[in-house]
């Protein structure tokens, strides 16, 4: 059965969809699956200096280590980077913030990684701390096309300093605006070729918001299955937002 479908938001394109054994949806473009397959130079030859650039990951556990390691060795800097935390000095994201190549963090805990205090003390690295919950809804606010969330969580506290306070029904609230990247790099355990992710244990984190709130996301795969592998209640994040995905070596 072959269903034709517009996915204007993502792709700009329309494509003819067909319904796989298990009942999922599999685009096709002149009958085949499209190929979101890249190597590891792919992955990162979009990465520039001065990006805004999404990290998966809780202390480098669900980070696409891989893909971190090429960024590293590319050499960009300026890059603000959004992630829960920086890591450790020498683990997934946290590697490039020791390397200097961070210019700001937009994180919810820097107590593992060294550099970060040292460098933000120096003055060279610039800290925005967000309440770990707050910092999820500002992703999925940006994913979900919202102009921000209402959260009671700092009022009070110098984390108002600057924002707006909205009152709802009597109570104040901290107007958080979203956040977007240029580039989400996440890491699934297991990924099929039209992107579709499963995460395992806690790499879950903050990898399926981010995956909504780039403009390109790449994934980095564990293991690499067919489509229609994966049962669809099992799907963690869609590859509907997935435009490149690297397999481990």
């Amino acid at each position: 059965m072959i269903f034709h479908y517009i996915c204007s938001p993502i792709y700009n394109y329309i494509y003819n969809y067909r319904l796989s054994d298990n009942y999922q949806l599999i685009p096709i473009i002149h009958n085949q699956i499209m190929n979101k397959l890249i190597t590891l130079e792919q992955a990162v030859e979009k990465v520039q200096d001065g990006m805004t650039i999404m990290f998966g990951g809780f202390l480098g556990v669900g980070s696409a280590t891989q893909i971190i390691d090429a960024i590293v060795e590319k050499g960009v800097k300026d890059l603000t980077i959004i992630a829960n935390d920086t890591a450790y000095d020498e683990v997934a994201h946290g590697k490039l913030v020791t390397n200097h190549q961070v210019k700001k963090a937009i994180v919810s805990h820097t107590g593992t990684n060294k550099q970060t205090a040292l460098q933000k003390n120096e003055g060279t690295l610039i800290v925005e701390y967000v309440p770990q919950g707050t910092l999820a809804e500002r992703i999925r606010a940006a994913g979900a096309g919202l102009g921000g969330v209402l959260t009671p969580t700092g009022m009070g506290t110098i984390m108002a300093d600057g924002k707006d306070v909205v009152t709802v029904d009597g109570k104040d609230y901290l107007l958080e605006k979203p956040l977007k990247a240029d580039i989400a790099f996440l890491r699934a355990n297991i990924v099929d070729e039209f992107g579709n992710m499963v995460f395992l244990g806690t790499t879950n984190n903050f990898n399926p918001l981010m995956a909504t709130a780039a403009d390109y996301v790449v994934v980095e795969a564990e293991k690499l299955v067919k489509v229609g592998e994966i049962k669809p209640e099992q799907v963690h994040a869609s590859g509907i937002y997935v435009d490149g995905i690297y397999v481990e070596k």
